[in-house]
């Protein structure tokens, strides 16, 4: 597999700055909890918290599995749990990327049982042609096309998540 540049690391943190003022904006007057996505969303949660620093804002982690390899199992196994209380907070749940909407989908009805005051999603990337699920993000870095990428948290067999930039997989 050989893999091509797709998105700078520069043109990353730009958007990720922008999706801050947007997050800064609609969340003003709230203390909302992040809730990041491990392991693919930790950069992007990292800096898009960062970038809300105008908020009195926390950070809680979850983790989930839903890939092996280049495509979804179709199945979504959490693996560690949310521990922090949600009821009447706004929670933001941060993902790397959204395709087929399976994963944010069960997160979202789990985190509905917590009955928190409105849940909304950031994703990094988002995969509109894939979606099998009804999902609409509330903050989107990019939307892409159907193709596998990795870099910026994202990996392949838990390999390139270290990557600065977003790398596409060359079609021959």
């Amino acid at each position: 597999m050989t893999f091509e540049p797709y998105i700078t690391h520069a043109t990353i943190e730009a958007r990720i700055q922008e999706l801050g003022r947007d997050i800064v904006r609609d969340c003003a007057g709230t203390s909302p909890l992040f809730v990041c996505v491990l392991n693919g969303a930790f950069p992007f949660a990292s800096d898009l918290f960062r970038a809300c620093e105008e908020l009195d804002a926390e950070i809680a982690f979850i983790r989930l599995q839903s890939y092996s390899g280049t495509s979804s199992t179709g199945e979504v196994k959490q693996v560690l749990g949310l521990t922090d209380k949600i009821e009447g907070r706004t929670v933001i749940v941060v993902e790397d990327i959204v395709d087929t909407g399976t994963t944010i989908e069960n997160l979202v009805n789990h985190l509905q049982e917590g009955h928190p005051a409105d849940i909304k999603i950031a994703t990094l990337l988002f995969k509109p042609e894939a979606l099998v699920k009804p999902v609409n993000p509330d903050y989107v870095g990019f939307s892409i096309p159907k193709k596998f990428i990795i870099g910026f948290g994202l990996d392949i067999n838990k390999k390139g998540r270290n990557l600065k930039d977003i790398y596409v997989l060359k079609e021959d």
